[in-house]
């Protein structure tokens, strides 16, 4: 975000008289006239504390030292520029200043056209549907909007049997070394990425969209199942009813939203032979 912002601060308004046909009254017309001021460091509008935006309530101490309402509590309501109590009283005028700064979306340069009160678009940005994706290719550091991520993977990276057909089983094999095995819908379409961190204790996979959070944009459901060599009683299943959205991969062994095998399981296979089947959610 530029440190120079156009800043709306409301209308001036100015007035003239004029007179009225056939009579000697005279009219005043008022006009409003829009004002607007650039302010150089959007910085002045962020928390002095937390460095976060500012959001109403705003709360000042009887110094006038300022803070939001979650740094107060935090706090437990002590100004920490000079010990007063601080959380008490709203300052209200910075609450007006900060409500009347119109900032664009981040992903403005990439074609949103939305704008939002300052501190607010950062909520938008997780989920606006022009934020980049990034290409899950070893190597590549391609990134772009998400269809024309799909276009590119396909044409530069696509192998003919990693694909997925929306509510057939499909097979997802994949050497436990390789890390990651991407999915492509049809020919420029959605991908998903398997995931497998190796542990001592066993492996984690994970299945992800590579799409950004943006409501009705590539909303999948899954069921994943592995079943070890040679051994029908050591099976396991996973799936999600709202398969989890990402921009980028990410390589650090996850915390939720997986399937676990242990090492026992794998029996010294290298290998995960695994079946997956891909549904668009409301279908």
């Amino acid at each position: 975000m530029s440190n120079a912002e156009q800043v709306s601060s409301g209308g001036a308004s100015s007035s003239h008289s004029v007179a009225g046909e056939g009579t000697d009254d005279e009219v005043t017309v008022t006009e409003e006239v829009e004002r607007s001021g650039t302010l150089l460091e959007l910085d002045l509008l962020d928390c002095p504390v937390c460095c976060h935006a500012l959001t109403t309530p705003i709360f000042q101490c009887d110094n006038g030292h300022i803070a939001c309402s979650s740094c107060c509590t935090n706090l437990r309501n002590r100004c920490p520029s000079c010990t007063l109590p601080i959380g008490v009283y709203r300052n209200r005028m910075m609450e007006r200043v900060v409500e009347a700064i119109i900032v664009p979306c981040p992903n403005a340069k990439h074609g949103c056209t939305d704008s939002f009160s300052y501190g607010k678009e950062l909520a938008h940005e997780k989920e606006c549907s022009f934020a980049l994706c990034y290409c899950p290719a070893p190597d590549c550091n391609y990134s772009g909007l998400c269809n024309d991520l799909y276009r590119h993977y396909y044409a530069d990276h696509s192998c003919p049997w990693e694909y997925f057909t929306c509510g057939y089983d499909g097979q997802a094999w994949m050497h436990i070394s390789d890390k990651i095995l991407v999915l492509q819908e049809g020919r420029d379409g959605p991908l998903v990425a398997i995931q497998c961190f190796e542990e001592e204790q066993g492996v984690y996979v994970t299945v992800n969209c590579i799409t950004p959070c943006a409501p009705g944009v590539s909303e999948f459901s899954f069921q994943l199942s592995y079943s070890a060599y040679g051994a029908a009683d050591r099976s396991m299943s996973f799936g999600l009813g709202e398969m989890n959205r990402i921009q980028k991969v990410s390589f650090q062994t996850p915390e939720k939203d997986f399937m676990f095998v242990p090492r026992y399981f794998l029996n010294g296979e290298t290998s995960l032979k695994m079946k997956i089947c891909i549904r668009r959610r409301g279908e």
